[in-house]
């Protein structure tokens, strides 16, 4: 057991060791992005399925709510949440168009889309990136290694250098906590 903890630990730290000498980057764009679009009055429209959906709904709550300071909201909404949406468009126009077609419903110009797929390759992420960059909206996508298809949909990719979904996710979370505290700290002071 001791060493099972050790080399996961272990695997997640050269992870973000990796990712810290390669990525700030597109840390920097990704910041960028959301504190213009949510200085602009845009919304951020968080998706994921399956953890990166429960991802989603964790960045989105800490904007609405709270990261580290009392400040006013921000307008981000995770588009994971309501089930009767969610089936009903599964239901009628297939699974691989459930957040398509909120994008469609929601999304304006100048708004922001951030797509969480730690493979890169869920049709229903795609569908939703392509359409948001089509209807004017900036796009973002947390994947691991390669970025799967969504890389080429979408303005920044963020790449974690890992096959590994749990160490994935793990890193798209920090990632999550440390834009959103750049947000808190470039909008609020």
């Amino acid at each position: 057991m001791k060493k099972e903890i050790e080399s996961s630990l272990n695997e997640s730290i050269n992870i973000r060791a990796e990712l810290l000498s390669g990525s700030i980057g597109q840390v920097v764009q990704i910041a960028n992005i959301l504190v213009e679009a949510f200085k602009s009055g845009h919304t951020l429209y968080l998706i994921g399925n399956g953890g990166s959906a429960a991802d989603a709904q964790h960045i989105s709550g800490e904007l609405v709510g709270r990261f580290k300071k009392n400040r006013k909201p921000l307008p981000a909404l995770a588009l994971t949440t309501d089930t009767s949406v969610l089936t009903a468009i599964a239901n009628d126009f297939g699974y691989d168009r459930c957040f398509e077609r909120q994008v469609e419903a929601f999304a304006k110009s100048g708004d922001v889309v951030c797509c969480l797929s730690t493979s890169g390759n869920s049709a229903s992420i795609t569908n939703a990136a392509i359409l948001a960059g089509k209807m004017g909206a900036k796009t973002i996508a947390f994947t691991g290694k390669g970025g799967g298809s969504l890389k080429d949909h979408v303005d920044v990719c963020l790449e974690i250098p890992s096959t590994d979904t749990a160490r994935i996710q793990e890193c798209h979370i920090t990632i999550g906590h440390i834009l959103c505290s750049i947000i808190e700290k470039e909008l609020f002071g």
